[in-house]
């Protein structure tokens, strides 16, 4: 293995990031996801119900959940994304994924914001909808590129000669 290749594998700070071969990034984002999907479908679903006002409710509360996980998210992220060195494929894909998790978190801090003046009486608007729908989309393309991170390109996870101990006889 590369110098550089094993110097994405370990934390810049274990203590915040997340020791080697466990790093906090990938369980933090799963906070983001879940509630932001969970939005999604009280969004399609307030469309299906009589009495919308409790979906569109928690719609507009697990986009804020949301939110605030995404930054706790990034920061772990950000950690990792300086043991990655600069000037290669791994770098590259981990700026892209980067900056499209800060345009899906401003597309729902905006969401959100849009959310405060509209009622709740009545299903979520076409528009915010729309919002929702195109964030998650984009959401997806970012965690293709983190697991392409994590998969393909192995940043912070154990090198093979560790993960062989899993593999050997009791």
């Amino acid at each position: 293995m590369s110098t550089r290749a094993g110097q994405a594998k370990h934390p810049v700070s274990a203590m915040l990031a997340g020791p080697y071969g466990h790093p906090f990034h990938p369980i933090l984002v799963t906070v983001p996801i879940g509630a932001w999907a969970a939005g999604l479908v009280f969004d399609i679903a307030s469309h299906v119900v009589g009495d919308p006002g409790f979906l569109v409710r928690g719609a507009h509360w697990l986009i804020a959940i949301g939110v605030i996980g995404a930054a706790a998210a990034a920061v772990v992220g950000f950690l990792d994304l300086l043991a990655i060195p600069t000037g290669t494929r791994a770098f590259t894909v981990a700026l892209a994924h980067m900056t499209l998790n800060l345009v899906v978190t401003a597309a729902y801090i905006v969401n959100f914001l849009w959310r405060q003046s509209l009622s709740v009486d009545s299903p979520v608007r076409a528009g915010p909808l729309a919002l929702s729908v195109v964030s998650f989309a984009v959401l997806g393309a970012s965690g293709y590129l983190g697991g392409m991170l994590s998969y393909r390109y192995g940043v912070r996870v154990a090198d093979e000669a560790t993960q062989e101990d899993g593999f050997a006889g009791r």
